[in-house]
């Protein structure tokens, strides 16, 4: 059991150094040699548990969402409201690109795509599925317009999202994120919900707060 438990760190420490390297430098520019030394192992623990950058790189991607999810999870636990939820959810993964390591990194590898051996899918597709539920629900609730299309809504807002983050890492570093997407959320929500119910709802966009 010892031996597991130390197994498992160095793989935890691996996936975090090269979470480290994958944020600063990007997959391309990424080195075994740099992801060892962020890790403090050496190449050849390194390629006992991964056996090659590609690996890694889905670990980590793997980690993230597992870390996004989970942290939805707790949202969508609280029962609010689906259009509520769709904004609390922004707001949770926009802290974690904040303040985690392993977030921002994943995040990051998977607008990078093209550079893959192996095609990267699922976080997008999860997301979109999430999101389309939401809105459905959320046009049940009456505070989404019934002439909405659920599907074309969520692929709005998982690329604009995108979009959103990527612009603030370009020129802000992320500081300005979360006021980035409550932004996005404001100039969103006139077009979605219902006339009658503007007033009552155009608040939401403070569930999202200035800084995480």
């Amino acid at each position: 059991m010892a031996q597991q438990a130390r197994a498992q760190a160095t793989r935890d420490a691996i996936i975090r150094g090269a979470a480290t390297v994958f944020e600063r430098n990007g997959y391309g520019l990424a080195s075994i040699a740099d992801i060892a030394a962020a890790s403090s192992v050496t190449k050849g623990a390194l390629y006992f548990h991964f056996q090659s950058k590609d690996e890694l790189a889905h670990a980590v991607i793997q980690q993230q969402h597992e870390l996004s999810f989970s942290a939805g999870a707790t949202v969508l636990e609280q029962g609010r409201p689906a259009l509520e939820s769709m904004l609390l959810l922004c707001a949770s993964l926009g802290r974690q690109l904040v303040t985690d390591p392993v977030v921002q990194a994943g995040i990051r590898l998977t607008t990078e795509v093209s550079n893959f051996e192996r095609p990267i899918t699922d976080p997008y597709r999860d997301w979109l599925n999430m999101f389309e539920d939401l809105a459905r629900r959320a046009i049940e609730d009456g505070d989404i317009a019934p002439a909405v299309d659920p599907e074309m809504l969520a692929h709005f807002i998982i690329p604009a999202y995108t979009g959103v983050q990527l612009v603030s890492a370009t020129l802000a570093g992320r500081a300005d994120l979360l006021q980035r997407i409550r932004e996005m959320w404001i100039v969103l929500l006139p077009g979605i919900v219902p006339a009658e119910r503007y007033e009552s709802l155009k608040g939401l966009s403070g569930l999202i707060p200035a800084a995480a």
